[in-house]
């Protein structure tokens, strides 16, 4: 019986409330509007962002919410207006838009797209506007995606077509953490051969950005986390050294200057901790030394002395890795297909999207890199 055009009354986890566990509902999802398509979340990843705006950001104008934003599924039915899908299609949802006609699109040196959710509400992190209710209360689509909920409506411009041989419980992982990382070595560090590297924090991101350096063709890449438990996972991903800064007397730009003699080529933070921000960039070398910010964080002001930048550093921040999303995201698909890029060595648990808040639980104690929902069967 086809569901085009009809609400359909499906699942998801629903935050009411910030800072409280998320509730599975049943929620009702409107059928897409022009230019949208709606989908069937097959497999979404769980990402330290959808915490963040559980138990950090905690905006009391995000709230109620179904979360999720690392996410693969199948297009259910799409709305006039929509030529690039049809139904079957296998795609990635993208919490950033590209549209291909504003003036960021258009310019090479961006990701950033004036047509989606985060032009103007990186705060409450969603639209005012949704097609999610629940018990007749309007339920935001938190970074335009909501993928904690078995089917979500998209404007077609916050979606990348896939190959249809990807398996969607692995790709899924391309919708956020591992683009973020990867892309910020590839893309945004620009990382060249032969140079030393260090990354700060050693979750998905972390260990996606440790993958990208490795790509880029580092030398030296060194891990830097205070959980010893992360070092072996970061060696699969090309990780050549190992650094706890609670092992140390010393500031961990100290430990690694006298390491690299005088500073790394390149840092990324992928922690989204202001402190560890400035380590980050008082670890690189002065004269060419260039630090990305990766973590997602927006709650405190971060520090520096101005003379770590009149000295020939940069420091810069990253967006989704700097991939322009429905370019990138396919083209990232097709590297894992290929063998260039892993994915299978970041999931360390598989559960159901009932086990939602258990899945959280485990992220918020460092027990996993990337727990991965199944939603809905294939």
């Amino acid at each position: 019986m086809s569901t085009a055009g009809k609400v359909i009354k499906c699942k998801a986890a629903v935050a009411w409330e910030p800072n409280k566990p998320m509730v599975i509902e049943e929620i009702e999802v409107a059928p897409p509007q022009a230019n949208e398509v709606r989908i069937k979340i097959v497999a979404t990843g769980v990402c330290h962002t959808d915490l963040y705006h559980l138990f950090e950001g905690m905006h009391k104008d995000g709230f109620p919410a179904v979360l999720g934003h690392e996410g693969a599924g199948i297009v259910e039915s799409v709305g006039p207006g929509v030529t690039e899908f049809q139904p079957g299609d296998k795609v990635i949802p993208l919490f950033i838009s590209q549209c291909r006609e504003c003036r960021f699109c258009k310019n090479p040196k961006t990701n950033q797209c004036e047509n989606g959710w985060a032009a103007d509400s990186h705060d409450v992190m969603a639209l005012a506007e949704s097609r999610f209710t629940c018990k007749g209360k309007k339920v935001l689509q938190f970074m335009g995606t909501s993928t904690f909920s078995e089917y979500t409506v998209m404007n077609q411009v916050a979606v990348a077509k896939i190959d249809p041989a990807a398996p969607l419980d692995k790709v899924c992982l391309l919708g956020c953490g591992v683009c973020t990382g990867y892309g910020a070595a590839v893309n945004t560090a620009k990382v060249e051969p032969g140079s030393t590297c260090a990354v700060f924090g050693l979750g998905a991101v972390g260990l996606a950005a440790v993958m990208g350096c490795k790509a880029a063709g580092a030398k030296r890449i060194i891990a830097v986390d205070i959980n010893p438990d992360k070092f072996e996972k970061a060696k699969v991903f090309g990780a050549t050294e190992f650094v706890n800064p609670k092992d140390h007397n010393k500031p961990i730009n100290e430990v690694l200057a006298e390491m690299t003699n005088g500073g790394v080529d390149y840092s990324l933070e992928c922690v989204g901790n202001v402190a560890v921000m400035r380590s980050a960039l008082e670890s690189c070398i002065k004269g060419w030394g260039v630090s990305v910010l990766v973590g997602w964080t927006d709650l405190h002001d971060f520090a520096a002395r101005p003379i770590q930048l009149i000295a020939g550093r940069t420091w810069k921040g990253s967006l989704f890795g700097g991939f322009k999303s429905k370019d990138g995201v396919p083209e990232m698909v097709k590297a894992y297909l290929n063998k260039k890029v892993k994915l299978d060595e970041f999931i360390t648990h598989k559960m159901t999207l009932d086990q939602v808040n258990d899945a959280i639980e485990l992220m918020k104690h460092g027990k996993c890199i990337r727990t991965v929902l199944s939603v809905s069967p294939q």
